[in-house]
């Protein structure tokens, strides 16, 4: 494909690009000379899953991987164990090497429900970071003055409110750079928020005679509360290793507002047909139920296939619509040491040994909102309950279980 062909898709749901010039430039080298560009992700495995924002950028990787140019997937194994401090109010703990290296397992395994496994390069950071000598550290570190790190918002307002900055912080970002001088890459890609970090690479090129990368930034995608970023720490996220129909429900719970976003940034339907949709939204000849059903079905179809997403759309409709139960339900047995000496159990309780709730605080503000049902009925107070038979246990639209009492 030709370059300017090639930037035009490329540049399609970008938020910033430094620069479009530099971008077009590379891609008429390469195609010229017939040489791949060198397109670089970093991701530091500080949380095992991904989720559909991380997602808004490894889509940009593969659009550039179809189009025929070289991807390299870097885990940050070294990075890693100090931490992106990007947006962080104060100095986050330092993983080991154990939980870097099994986080990265599973981004491994999930990464290629988007890229292509075999355009793929992977590399670990510290194949050239953890053989720097101290020498080549100072050097590294000279490269860059206090006063621009200071220049980052999460620095200089850590600094302005006296809290803690680390010097080892300061090194993430010079680290991450020195990454794009390791490769020689021609794109750097992150989201927004990475953009002191990737510029960073940019600086550091220059310093070690390379010709600079190019910087695309991608848009930060809005959580499922429709208000802050997708985040998992929020609870706001849609994994997409997730059950099929834990992720079709909860795009079905995100407002209407973000519906056109979340076409653009989580799903491959063309352009056009993203706008005939916004279309049929705003003159009321597409009803936002349906919209959303369409957009729940095509997210579970990307990463669980068209068999996954029609039965899960098929149980939605069951469980919500028709307010049946569900055709699978987890069966658990609870022992008899969790009961009382009345031979009962605490509903709270209940609910975090059966795992539908993470504590027994979060199990009693539930179901004083009015969100925990057993076997169809409204729950409105913490109380104990005698378990005789098996009962089945909703909390909130998506999460069941069959609970027995085991002899």
């Amino acid at each position: 494909m030709r370059p300017e062909e090639q930037f035009e898709i490329l540049k399609e749901n970008t938020a910033e690009i430094i620069s479009e010039e530099e971008l077009l430039s590379k891609l008429k080298k390469s195609y010229e000379t017939k040489t791949p560009l060198k397109v670089k992700l970093g991701l530091d495995p500080t949380a095992p899953d991904i989720h559909l924002g991380h997602a808004v950028v490894l889509k940009k990787l593969r659009e550039f991987q179809d189009l025929g140019h070289e991807v390299i997937l870097i885990i940050g194994d070294f990075t890693g164990m100090i931490g992106d401090p990007t947006g962080k109010s104060e100095t986050r703990r330092q993983m080991t090497k154990e939980e870097v290296l099994e986080n990265a397992k599973t981004y491994k395994e999930q990464v290629f429900k988007i890229l292509d496994p075999e355009k793929t390069k992977i590399k670990f950071n510290s194949e050239w970071l953890a053989n720097l000598k101290f020498e080549d550290v100072i050097r590294l570190a000279s490269k860059y003055t206090v006063a621009r790190m200071l220049e980052r918002e999460d620095f200089s307002q850590r600094f302005r409110e006296g809290r803690p900055i680390s010097i080892h912080e300061f090194f993430y970002p010079l680290m991450q750079g020195y990454d794009s001088v390791a490769l020689k890459a021609d794109v750097e890609l992150g989201a927004t928020e990475q953009k002191f970090n990737i510029l960073m690479g940019r600086t550091l090129q220059k310093e070690y005679g390379q010709e600079p990368q190019v910087a695309m930034l991608m848009p930060i995608l809005i959580g499922i509360d429709g208000v802050k970023k997708m985040s998992k720490s929020l609870g706001n996220y849609i994994g997409i290793n997730e059950p099929p129909g834990e992720i079709y429900g909860k795009v079905m719970s995100i407002p209407d507002e973000i519906l056109i976003e979340y076409y653009n940034l989580a799903t491959a339907l063309p352009k056009e047909e993203v706008k005939k949709i916004e279309r049929g939204l705003k003159d009321g000849s597409l009803h936002p139920r349906d919209v959303k059903m369409a957009l729940a079905r095509e997210i579970v179809k990307m990463y669980h296939g068209f068999e996954e997403a029609k039965k899960a759309e098929e149980n939605f409709i069951k469980v919500f619509q028709k307010k049946d139960l569900p055709d699978e339900i987890n069966e658990l047995y609870i022992s008899k040491d969790n009961l009382n000496p009345n031979g009962k159990i605490w509903l709270p309780k209940l609910l975090s040994i059966a795992g539908l709730v993470s504590s027994n605080s979060e199990a009693q503000r539930l179901i004083l909102q009015g969100a925990v049902k057993i076997n169809g009925e409204r729950v409105e107070n913490p109380l104990d309950i005698d378990i005789k038979e098996p009962i089945i246990v909703q909390v909130g639209k998506r999460k069941f279980a069959k609970i027995a009492i085991k002899d």
